[in-house]
């Protein structure tokens, strides 16, 4: 743990291959060094089916010369010299790689200051240094599974699973910044699976979050895994037609979802998005509003500075139904005529750009009153398949709910299947008041007005 804690150690790895990139010949270049723990456990009817314990190094660099780019990762070693010819090799790849005019590092006016670092970390708190024991986990699935069991109605379990996850990072640059930080990740899930032979249905619960107390309580959780499958139990057909669609918020994060990689500035770049021509044009209906906030305390994709080594600020996507900003990196933002808004991410060698803790900003009405005003419709719990075009917008996904007749839940449907168009969706959206942040993208319910549903 002290090692892990210690980042001096990866900080002068990531510092020496810069260093030796720039000594090799290389124009400019950056290093990020990584070492994480992480840990896992499953569960199933009582038995542990699985205990595994992981640490592990990364490196990776690349450096740029004359317009080229050339990257490499490894395991972190503790020779230097090894180090040394790795950057030597990277500069070697890049003199035999075709340029690109838009890769680059950061500009040196848009890093942080290296200064605001610390200060940044504490605000956004994105790390738990209390790590948790197998034995730990191992009670933690075990509760959440005894208590979807308790549930009447559940026949079996369908597993139950939780993970911990600790590491820290470094990112240094030839312009000078260096920055680290810790994060931590803890979540557990728990499947329950009601009915019996031909009649059985399943569905599941979880909690995630950045420091263990923030987690719900395993026995709520697996009390709602239990509830979720009994409720889907004998589901009735419906017949094709058009209906006022109601998104519960795990399923409505979906459709942020489907916003945010339409507006990835790689998208918008390649002309591969729905939304290519609406930036500064209406969008959602008046009132709505999207935010991303990487300095959200606690928060699933808190982080002090970005991939690049950005300030990262928060970003109003979407103001009273307008698009105001694409997601950019440094790449995307050059190719675009635009200026990096601090949304690099980075997973290895090469940053590209993503949200942080994104949300639906929530309505005005509850959830109750929005299915209060639904004459016929259904209440989607659950979505299956990936039919979305990101080019065109089109939209069909098979799902499963709760009808919605005269204003309220009547019985369970399967065996659906929901269409239209994420333009004119995004148009007809109706968020309810339920916001809760339970995941790096968050959204309360939504409801789409008329959408086209084909049933039996």
């Amino acid at each position: 743990m002290s090692d892990l804690l210690d980042q001096s150690i990866i900080e002068e790895r990531a510092h020496h291959l810069v260093k030796a990139a720039m000594k090799a010949g290389a124009d400019s270049a950056d290093a990020v060094a990584a070492r994480a723990i992480s840990s896992s456990v499953g569960l199933r009817d009582g038995s542990l089916e699985e205990n595994e314990h992981s640490e592990n190094d990364s490196m990776a660099l690349r450096v740029f010369i004359d317009g080229c780019k050339a990257s490499i990762s490894t395991n972190t070693t503790d020779d230097l010299d090894i180090l040394t010819k790795l950057a030597e090799r990277a500069v070697a790849m890049a003199h035999l790689s075709p340029p690109d005019p838009f890769a680059r590092l950061a500009a040196r006016s848009d890093l942080m200051e290296p200064s605001l670092v610390a200060e940044r970390v504490k605000a956004c708190d994105p790390a738990d240094l209390n790590i948790p024991t197998s034995e730990d986990l191992t009670r933690m699935v075990e509760e959440a599974e005894e208590a979807a069991m308790a549930v009447e109605g559940v026949t079996k379990s369908g597993g139950a699973g939780a993970g911990h996850f600790l590491g820290g990072a470094v990112l240094a640059t030839s312009h000078g910044f260096v920055g680290s930080y810790l994060s931590s990740r803890i979540s557990f899930s728990v499947t329950a699976i009601a009915g019996t032979g031909m009649t059985m249905e399943r569905d599941y619960s979880f909690s995630a979050a950045v420091h263990r107390d923030d987690l719900r309580s395993p026995g709520l959780v697996g009390r709602r895994a239990g509830e979720r499958a009994v409720s889907r139990l004998n589901p009735a057909k419906i017949e094709t037609g058009t209906y006022d669609i109601l998104f519960e918020p795990r399923v409505a994060t979906t459709l942020v979802g489907h916003f945010a990689s339409a507006i990835n500035g790689a998208a918008i770049a390649r002309h591969t998005s729905f939304l290519n021509d609406k930036l500064g044009r209406q969008v959602f209906p008046s009132g709505i509003c999207i935010n991303d906030d990487p300095m959200l305390p606690r928060g699933l994709g808190s982080r002090p500075f970005d991939g690049e080594g950005v300030d990262c600020q928060p970003l109003a996507l979407v103001e009273n139904g307008y698009l105001n900003q694409w997601v950019l990196d440094s790449a995307t933002a050059a190719e675009l005529g635009m200026k990096t808004n601090g949304r690099a991410t980075r997973s290895g060698a090469n940053p590209y750009p993503s949200t942080t803790n994104l949300r639906l900003e929530k309505g005005t009405h509850t959830q109750q009153e929005l299915i209060a005003g639904i004459k016929d419709g259904i209440y989607i719990t659950d979505l299956i398949g990936q039919g979305v075009n990101g080019v065109t917008g089109d939209y069909s996904r098979g799902a499963s709910g709760v009808r919605i007749k005269d204003g309220k839940l009547a019985e369970a449907i399967s065996e659906i299947t929901i269409a239209g168009n994420l333009v004119d969706m995004f148009a007809r959206m109706i968020p309810a008041d339920d916001l809760s942040f339970e995941h790096a993208v968050n959204s309360p319910s939504i409801l789409v007005e008329g959408m086209t549903v084909a049933g039996r």
